[in-house]
């Protein structure tokens, strides 16, 4: 029988990840395609969506020619993206302006009005507390400092929704997504009237709501011919980045956790209901009747990144540079706060920084105290989260782009205390791909994908020297960011 093929994309804080996933469980091939992220204004963080399309298009062709794949084989797609980041469209879906990262911090002020003036009534609503990560109060800052863009707005996409709409033209997203814009009742799982009155919008300007796993659409002549995609092929509607690595790192069980070392950080729990908090994030899994409620980290991938992009190198060689260095980088300690930071201080207004510089610190003593920093920050969401009581397993399952680093791993072993599993794959693309073949019915639901597409990599156990030592920079950790949040909290930066 001819072998047929699922398309899972996923679209990260500056790169595109594409996997072609043979309906017997093996990746055919993979693709990536970078896009540039735009600061233009202090906190503004901000992606243009025609960069979206050009890496959906140059990973789609780049995956064809590899994989030397018919694109008449291909009997799903899906794709899926970082959480709430948003982009506004006049009524002929066009955007108005460049779509707003879920890590623009630019709502500050309007974050600070919803939880003074109603707080409490949208927790109850929607499981957070107003933040500058969620669409509710971005839409406020675009009213308030773009009157003429927010005039015009009369559809609003999420980042993955977009992409899809230009294979499909069917506008929709997925009830995980919306839970993450702030406009959505948690507990009714619809738009609600008066989040969205607060935004100043209407229901109606929000995309209909449907399941990840449901057919919304095919590919339409015109993205056809811009990707190479056959006409017609089915398009499901896909979901959020963290579930789907959640989903291919195999966690799909009551007490899995994942520790995630993207673009943000996050530590999640799989559990049968949410834990409301206001430290935690709580999203829908999709594996019926679950919920992966978890920390959030700001910074963690992406601080590497950054470090590589101001200062230079490549991975491989920073890796080499950092691995000969000891731990605790002789007293030099970086903290992630590149755009603030969520777990366990919801504080946009803190900022990144290198303490304890020395002349005899090099540039592998920096790249070390990044990494160092970055495991450090997971560990203080960790320790935020175990005082919830919150059960579960002993070891945890690695995910995103960090994990591929052999001494990263190391060193978020040793700083969480935790024996870290990895997978051959965990990447969100991967994730869609077997969503994908839930919606084609190749396999049966999230259990069964599992068990034909994820196989175990490599298995991370602590140092319990190391464990200890992290635990004694930990504290020194903790008392820098304790003496420097009251400086940040009286700047503007």
């Amino acid at each position: 029988m001819k072998m047929q093929y699922l398309l899972g994309i996923d679209f990260g804080g500056g790169a595109s990840k594409a996997t072609l996933l043979a309906t017997d469980g093996t990746v055919a091939a993979e693709a990536t395609a970078e896009y540039p992220t735009l600061y233009p204004a202090a906190g503004a963080c901000e992606q243009r969506p025609a960069d979206w399309i050009g890496a959906l298009c140059e990973n789609v062709h780049t995956l064809l020619g590899k994989s030397g794949v018919a694109p008449t084989d291909i009997l799903a797609i899906a794709i899926d993206s970082a959480t709430h980041t948003s982009l506004v469209c006049d009524r002929h879906f066009t955007p108005l302006r460049p779509a707003m990262h879920w890590t623009d911090s630019r709502s500050r002020l309007q974050a600070d009005r919803l939880r003074e003036q109603c707080g409490e009534d949208i927790f109850k609503k929607t499981f957070h507390k107003p933040d500058t990560i969620w669409t509710l109060p971005q839409l406020l800052w675009l009213r308030e400092n773009e009157p003429k863009v927010f005039s015009a707005v009369r559809h609003i996409f999420f980042e993955k929704d977009y992409i899809r709409y230009f294979l499909t033209a069917t506008y929709c997203t997925d009830y995980i997504e919306a839970q993450g814009s702030m406009l959505f009742d948690c507990n009714t799982m619809q738009w609600d009237e008066e989040l969205c009155a607060l935004a100043g919008i209407t229901p109606q300007m929000l995309p209909p709501l449907k399941s990840p796993t449901d057919i919304i659409g095919r590919v339409t002549d015109d993205a056809a011919a811009a990707t190479g995609l056959a006409k017609g092929t089915p398009v499901i509607c896909g979901t959020t980045d963290t579930v789907m690595e959640v989903f291919a790192s195999g966690a799909v069980e009551k007490g899995n956790v994942t520790v995630k070392l993207a673009t943000a950080g996050r530590i999640c729990v799989i559990t049968d209901r949410p834990y409301p908090d206001r430290h935690l994030v709580n999203y829908s899994h999709i594996a019926e009747g679950l919920w992966y409620p978890g920390t959030a980290t700001k910074a963690a991938a992406s601080s590497y990144r950054w470090y590589r992009d101001t200062f230079g190198g490549d991975y491989r060689t920073l890796d080499a540079g950092a691995a000969e260095v000891p731990l605790g980088c002789d007293g030099l300690l970086f903290h992630p706060y590149l755009n603030g930071e969520l777990t366990p201080y919801a504080d946009p207004q803190l900022c990144a920084s290198f303490t304890g510089v020395r002349a005899t610190h090099t540039r592998a003593h920096f790249t070390r105290a990044v990494l160092e920093g970055v495991a450090l920050s997971l560990l203080d969401s960790k320790r935020y989260l175990d005082g919830l009581d919150i059960p579960y397993d002993a070891a945890a399952t690695l995910i995103g782009g960090g994990a591929k680093g052999p001494l990263w791993r190391q060193i978020t072993a040793d700083a969480l205390g935790m024996t870290l599993k990895t997978t051959e794959s965990s990447d969100s693309s991967l994730g869609s791909a077997m969503l994908a073949g839930i919606a084609a019915g190749v396999f049966r639901d999230a259990k069964d994908a599992v068990a034909h597409c994820v196989k175990a990599a490599d298995v991370v156990r602590p140092n319990i020297e190391g464990t200890a030592e992290y635990a004694k920079l930990f504290t020194v950790y903790r008392r820098i960011h304790d003496a420097l949040a009251p400086i940040y909290r009286t700047r503007e930066i």
